[in-house]
């Protein structure tokens, strides 16, 4: 287990994007547990988890993403880490750096590490102009088949990589659109075989020429839990003037090459056979294998249960 701990030594990156929010300190409970885990006598590999943990800075308030590009109104209910420190957390989880993440959502009601936990990580893709006049004629339940049929694909390339096979069970939450505000959101739910089920619950904010994606990774059993809490999640973000949708001059702006439908299935990846999203599975089956094989040490459901509880 201790391989999953290299990345604590390496220092702290700086930060892909200016942060307008006032940062906050290491979580008190989090330092708090670190010590008490130290103190009586649990394994070292619990207590580098703890103290991982409390190394965190949680930023809070409005946090401008991609150099001005678009703001997150994070509330007292989240803490947003930047890209340096949601790449850390993702290696820590076993996944290989990620340099496109723009952060990560996390609820500051439970450790990271804990069972019932789950995050929202942030990036954006710039494919261009997405045009949205086919969102009210999609046939989602023919989409399902085909993205099914393309993650049967890479679950057999994941097999042959010595990885665990994949598959898409259906919608948990089948695909809603805005037009208004020009969001849309989804979920997914993944069959990880032995490893169990995991739900993946997509946002994605249209903007002039890009899309600023949610994915939220979560138990398949969570979809009650996290579903309000992502209504929320979905209002927290808006483009900043001159890169809303509405902004988007058809005489200098790109277009994208796909609509709404391919960008459910997975955009320009979705067109070509391939899985966008692959790296997602990946994610969330890690991150609870790393809870799994930490589940039954001594003192573990107290030591990462609420990170508000006294």
């Amino acid at each position: 287990m201790s391989l999953l701990f290299v990345s604590l030594l390496l220092p702290r990156a700086l930060a892909a994007e200016p942060i307008a929010a006032e940062p906050v300190a290491a979580e008190p409970v989090a330092a708090e547990g670190a010590a008490e885990a130290e103190a009586v006598g649990l394994p070292p590999e619990l207590v580098q988890m703890m103290e991982f943990e409390a190394s965190l800075t949680y930023e809070r308030g409005d946090v401008v993403l991609g150099g001005g590009k678009a703001v997150l109104h994070v509330p007292e209910s989240f803490g947003y880490l930047d890209a340096a420190e949601t790449d850390k957390v993702l290696q820590v989880w076993g996944n290989p750096p990620d340099p496109n993440t723009w952060g990560m959502l996390v609820p500051t009601d439970a450790s990271i590490f804990a069972e019932e936990s789950w995050v929202v990580v942030v990036s954006y893709t710039d494919d261009g102009h997405i045009n949205d006049d086919d969102a009210a004629e999609i046939d989602f339940a023919e989409l399902l088949g085909e993205m099914q049929a393309g993650a049967e694909e890479e679950s057999k390339a994941r097999v042959q990589a010595g990885l665990t096979g994949v598959r898409i069970t259906g919608w948990a939450e089948p695909p809603h659109y805005d037009p208004a505000s020009h969001k849309i959101y989804w979920a997914k739910e993944l069959d990880f075989g032995e490893e169990g089920h995991t739900l993946n619950y997509a946002i994605r904010a249209l903007g002039r020429s890009g899309v600023l994606e949610f994915n939220a990774v979560a138990s398949a059993a969570q979809l009650a839990t996290i579903k309000a809490p992502m209504e929320q999640v979905m209002g927290f973000a808006e483009f900043t003037e001159g890169n809303r949708y509405q902004d988007f001059d058809e005489s200098v702006d790109r277009v994208a090459e796909y609509g709404i439908a391919a960008l459910v299935a997975g955009g320009v990846a979705a067109k070509t056979g391939l899985f966008k999203g692959i790296f997602l599975m990946l994610l969330a089956g890690k991150k609870f294998v790393v809870i799994a094989a930490i589940a039954a040490v001594s003192g573990i459901k107290a030591i990462f249960g609420k990170k508000n509880q006294a």
